[in-house]
């Protein structure tokens, strides 16, 4: 290996001191905040780094490290992340880690037994600065908030400007506050007081006490003012008779959303509905798709066929047209009241059609759609492997007497599954997962009456995960589309392993 020039590796000392510094000082920053976690992964990846770039053994792999970060960053992690999350409660109610939710409840006040009350004057300075003056209703005192500072008003300060009945009117350095301008910046105050907090409400501020208190060593949240203890139950502090806090947090529920979605009679069946009409929906896709790209590609093939460019040209046009644009046409093209295709047939038949509100002319409408997409794909692939078949398998076939279809059927469409096979697998788990032709045309409707979840008649299995996870009619439950979406990961992963074995299978066949 050619040694490098003194500058070249005074260029990668520089740039990798800097890199570590940034790291040590990310270092020490993840260390304060407790995130050991990212903490980890910035010790690995930093000594990773150090060592693809100091040692000489690992040069060759210089090469293959970016494109492992973004398998890992893209494809790894993503996959990992979805899986700890089916694991879990995490949905609507259930979504703070816990200790956010503590301090929620630690930061939730109720008014004192006595509800002592305090007028008060505002002021503020040119920057962000505040000052309270604040008198009791009750006993007169008076106290001074200043910049998170809490005291007893001296009268006697300079700074000062009073009335002619003792009420502070100014206060040197500060300018009066409208009240109705600073309303938000006074809500979000605690102003401490003895045992109690002055708490801000309706142009006054109380005197509060704290609702909760939470005790580290026995993991329990206790009500101050009731008594009750709550324990956390699966991400929820709930009391002895049952009674549950909101707020809930995150929480490890194990398998218990995969249990959830076969043990639930209703969910069950709805997954059932969905799977069933998402393997339809791929297979009429794949099939009608490839069926009528290797017909005209049979025909663009010929060479008796004149203006075959032109005709190639214009039937490329659906692919190379954007997928959400061509989705919205349609989805226009096909609108019960302003739809052209309604308007033609209204003019020629006199009759109209709810296309995309009626389940099984939504689901036509949606195949014929994915299809007019797709055919020039398939198209392109098998006018390539048309042009890749020896002609004299076709001259041996005549002599041998084989007609035309004979020679299509043992000759032609043999050879063409050996090398289009693995695209057609990819286009069939492209179709099980095509979530932006679903969600642009119907969104996943029309609705399905009596569903235990968000499935429409429409929905794949891709966008109900998606709906289940942002569109719940109980909230969103994020675990549970996470396991549904590791359904999908394994189901897709079975049948591609399959179809390639049959693949495989075909190559020997060939041989």
């Amino acid at each position: 290996m050619q040694s490098q020039s003194p500058f070249a590796i005074l260029i990668k000392v520089v740039l990798l001191g800097a890199i570590d510094a940034v790291a040590v000082w990310a270092g020490i920053e993840l260390v304060l905040s407790a995130n050991y976690s990212m903490l980890a992964v910035l010790v690995v990846g930093t000594g990773l780094l150090n060592a693809l770039v100091l040692s000489k053994k690992a040069y060759p792999f210089r090469y293959m490290a970016p494109a492992l970060v973004f398998l890992f960053g893209m494809v790894v992690y993503p996959i990992l992340y979805t899986g700890y999350v089916s694991l879990t409660n995490l949905q609507t109610g259930n979504l703070l880690p816990k200790h956010m939710v503590i301090e929620t409840f630690e930061n939730r006040f109720v008014l004192a037994e006595d509800a002592e009350q305090f007028t008060y004057s505002a002021f503020v300075d040119e920057g962000d600065g505040m000052a309270l003056v604040l008198e009791s209703e009750t006993t007169g005192e008076r106290l001074l908030y200043e910049n998170g500072d809490t005291g007893p008003l001296d009268m006697d300060d300079p700074r000062l400007t009073l009335d002619d009945e003792g009420t502070v009117t100014g206060l040197l350095g500060y300018e009066p506050a409208n009240k109705y301008a600073i309303s938000s910046r006074l809500d979000a105050l605690s102003i401490p007081f003895g045992d109690y907090v002055l708490r801000h409400s309706l142009f006054k501020f109380s005197k509060n006490t704290k609702q909760y208190s939470f005790d580290e060593s026995s993991d329990t949240l206790t009500d101050l003012t009731t008594g009750a203890v709550y324990s956390p139950i699966e991400g929820t502090f709930t009391s002895e008779d049952g009674t549950e806090l909101e707020p809930g947090f995150q929480a490890w529920i194990g398998f218990r959303n995969f249990g959830v979605l076969f043990s639930n009679a209703a969910l069950r069946k709805d997954f059932g509905r969905v799977f069933a009409w998402t393997i339809v929906w791929s297979l009429f896709s794949v099939f009608l798709s490839f069926s009528l790209g290797l017909g005209l590609a049979l025909l663009l093939n010929d060479r008796k066929l004149r203006a075959r460019v032109i005709y190639r040209t214009l039937l490329i046009v659906p692919y190379v047209m954007p997928v959400f644009i061509s989705a919205l046409v349609w989805r226009g093209m096909f609108n019960t009241q302003f739809g052209i295709i309604n308007r033609l047939f209204n003019d020629l038949f006199g009759v109209t059609f709810r296309w995309l509100d009626t389940p099984m002319l939504a689901r036509g409408v949606l195949i014929f759609i994915n299809v007019w997409l797709s055919f020039p794909y398939m198209m392109l692939i098998s006018l390539g492997a048309l042009q890749s078949i020896p002609g004299q398998l076709y001259e041996a076939a005549r002599v041998d007497g084989a007609g035309m279809f004979r020679r299509f059927s043992k000759v032609t469409l043999p050879l063409l599954m050996i090398s289009l096979a693995p695209l057609l697998i990819g286009s069939f788990a492209f179709a099980f997962n095509n979530f932006t032709l679903i969600y642009l045309v119907t969104a996943g409707r029309p609705a399905v009456l009596g569903a235990a979840s968000p499935a429409g008649a429409t929905d794949i299995l891709i966008s109900w995960t998606y709906r289940i996870a942002f569109q719940g009619g109980s909230g969103n439950q994020l675990g549970l589309a996470s396991a549904v979406s590791i359904l999908i990961f394994v189901m897709i992963g079975t049948m591609s392993a399959i179809g390639f074995r049959f693949t495989k299978r075909l190559e020997e066949v060939y041989k």
